[in-house]
């Protein structure tokens, strides 16, 4: 019965741990999209590990090259917003959230709304969660 007690106890402990992590991250995700309307450079410090990798369709860009593009853009992000996002937990040290990021602004060829299928890898080290790897789709025109 003892057993029986400590399994269950053990067991609604780490769905709590689950949800709470699945919570963060859909969180920082948000933060993400807030970040990108701000330009926010110290916030994506602070989310991207140190040795981030994107790939955005056929581009791959390091963490600087990303820090960089945040701020020196000549695309101008009015708003975006997720959707349908889903955290897959692997661990208590590792998720992959999936989505939608919707982008709408304007750049050198005019006013513009991009939505990309993401994937995003997280780690949970001394700083907390992390994005140690990004994927976007931009999904055409049409589409």
């Amino acid at each position: 019965m003892l057993l029986l007690l400590l399994a269950a106890g053990t067991a609604g402990a780490q769905e709590q741990a689950r949800a709470s992590d699945a919570a963060a991250l859909t969180r920082l995700e948000n933060q993400w999209t807030e970040g990108l309307v701000r330009r926010d450079s110290a916030l994506f410090d602070r989310l991207l590990a140190p040795r981030f990798v994107y790939t955005e369709d056929d581009k791959l860009m390091q963490r600087s090259d990303v820090l960089h593009d945040v701020v020196t853009s000549t695309d101008t992000v009015k708003a975006a917003h997720n959707e349908g996002m889903e955290v897959h937990r692997y661990s208590a040290t590792t998720a992959v959230v999936t989505g939608w990021l919707i982008v709408e602004g304007h750049g050198t060829g005019g006013a513009f709304t991009h939505r990309y299928r993401f994937t995003d890898t997280w780690l949970k080290g001394p700083r907390g969660w992390q994005i140690v790897a990004a994927q976007d789709y931009l999904v055409p025109a049409g589409r």
